[in-house]
């Protein structure tokens, strides 16, 4: 079944974007900001903070990063109208990373500052391996300046990452902690710079969080599995954390069950919203990396809701 659902995986990216929307309704909120703000105020009434994220990635012209900021610049003051409890992710590449290093610093820079402007937070997600010293970089840049305000991704299964989060102990300090959203990382990469097995990277995510947890670091603790659920569980009740000293994250549509179990043993938990018109790329890309969702796609062809 496994096989057959990779090759349904690899197959419907060059299908019809109204099929694929069939599986993407799931796990995207919408394509428009009311839907972002409809799932949110949902999600908020079971208890979760989310992250709102408008979806895109790797522009070709700075065009698109001038008015992807500009959007992004009305989204925070929306949600913010809206009393949402929650902050922001966001691409870098969506900003002109791979264009202009200088121009997308200065993009982010006023999202980060509109956000500020609100005491709230920007994420800034990690890319494929050909960003992570640029967003490294530019998260330094940021961090410095707004020192409560924005926080940054970080990828267990890349071998760098430990060493990457030691680099950057120097930014951190007791009132503006270092803010980490710890995942196991998506995007494929060559097993020179990645754990590629399921049990390593298992194993690296657990120690990193112990490390993080060692150091004082706030993290958010990205996962639908279990096991690291319940290793995160452990680590939380060896150290004592305090709950307002971490939360954990997840994706929206994604293990509800988990989801819900988390809260009601009374951890945080923020869900990562995501929406917008370039909703496409997004979801094949969760295809990819989670080929048993496929199935989903073909039993809502024939299983009436």
């Amino acid at each position: 079944m496994m096989f057959i659902n990779k090759i349904i995986a690899n197959t419907l990216p060059f299908m019809p974007k109204n099929l694929v929307w069939i599986f993407s309704k799931r796990y995207i909120a919408g394509k428009k900001i009311e839907d972002a703000i409809r799932v949110s105020k949902e999600l908020n009434a079971e208890g979760c903070m989310v992250t709102i994220d408008l979806l895109g990635e790797f522009i070709t012209r700075l065009e698109e990063a001038d008015q992807n900021r500009d959007e992004y610049l009305q989204i925070i003051d929306t949600i913010q109208k809206n009393k949402i409890d929650g902050n922001y992710s966001l691409k870098p590449s969506m900003f002109g990373l791979l264009l202009d290093e200088e121009a997308c610093y200065k993009n982010v820079r006023a999202i980060v500052e509109k956000a500020a402007s609100y005491n709230n937070f920007v994420r800034i997600d990690m890319e494929d391996s050909q960003c992570v010293d640029m967003e490294i970089a530019l998260f330094r840049r940021l961090k410095k300046e707004f020192p409560k305000n924005v926080g940054l991704v970080i990828q267990a299964y890349l071998r760098r990452t430990r060493k990457d989060i030691e680099n950057m102990l120097n930014l951190h300090n007791g009132e503006a902690s270092l803010n980490f959203r710890l995942c196991k990382g998506i995007y494929v990469e060559p097993e020179k710079i990645a754990y590629k097995q399921y049990e390593e990277i298992n194993q690296h995510y657990l120690e990193d969080l112990d490390y993080i947890f060692q150091q004082g670091l706030y993290p958010g603790i990205a996962t639908h599995d279990t096991p690291l659920v319940e290793g995160a569980y452990k680590l939380i009740e060896k150290y004592n954390i305090p709950k307002e000293k971490y939360e954990f994250q997840m994706l929206y549509g994604v293990a509800p069950a988990l989801r819900k179990s988390i809260i009601e043993k009374g951890h945080r938990l923020r869900v990562y919203v995501p929406f917008g018109e370039k909703w496409f790329p997004y979801s094949t890309r969760r295809l990819k990396e989670n080929p048993k969702m496929a199935s989903d796609i073909i039993k809502a062809l024939f299983v009436r809701r």
